[in-house]
């Protein structure tokens, strides 16, 4: 009799998403994506290659998504981690995903320069595109933000206010609905 492989279980391989929070004055950039059913916000970013660097991956994914080189941005510091155990649907069990939000800011001379919109491959070839918004980051509360830090970006005194613990609260199936 063969062993039957075991399937992977919810959660049992960890992902790395690095995202950018990109301030022109009081306003970040976040990327708008809107389906038949919902309208969601997402930070600039995505997953961090196997053996890639956090920095470099990075920097790659807001070339890819803004057309932002960070050489012309200022910051870069790690600003909040979220730890996300969410079961969503789909083919495969859902990884385990850590998000480390990133902060950078840039001058409006900058700002003209970038991309208005992003397009995301799909698992089926097909496209996905968002629109790159720029919103006065205390407005971001009310926004369906994921990773889900809105509350805390809105509680920000100013945009290069410190903060005191990076860790923010979990993303899990009691604290978020997924959209």
């Amino acid at each position: 009799m063969k062993n039957s492989p075991v399937p992977p279980v919810p959660y049992s391989r960890i992902k790395i998403r690095v995202g950018g929070l990109v301030f022109c004055g009081d306003d970040v950039a976040l990327i708008r994506r809107d389906r038949a059913d919902s309208t969601h916000y997402t930070l600039p970013g995505g997953n961090v290659e196997d053996g890639e660097d956090l920095v470099a991956a990075l920097s790659r994914e807001l070339a890819e998504e803004l057309r932002l080189d960070t050489a012309a941005a200022q910051g870069g510091d790690l600003l909040w981690v979220v730890d996300q155990r969410v079961f969503r649907p789909g083919p495969t069990p859902p990884p385990r995903k850590l998000h480390l939000v990133y902060r950078f800011h840039i001058g409006s001379g900058v700002r003209a320069t970038l991309a208005e919109t992003e397009v995301d491959e799909l698992p089926d070839g097909g496209h996905e595109v968002g629109v790159v918004e720029w919103v006065d980051y205390r407005e971001t509360a009310g926004l369906p933000v994921f990773p889900p830090i809105g509350r805390a970006l809105a509680s920000l005194p100013h945009p290069r206010a410190a903060v005191g613990d990076a860790a923010l609260e979990a993303v899990t199936d009691a604290t978020y609905t997924w959209v």
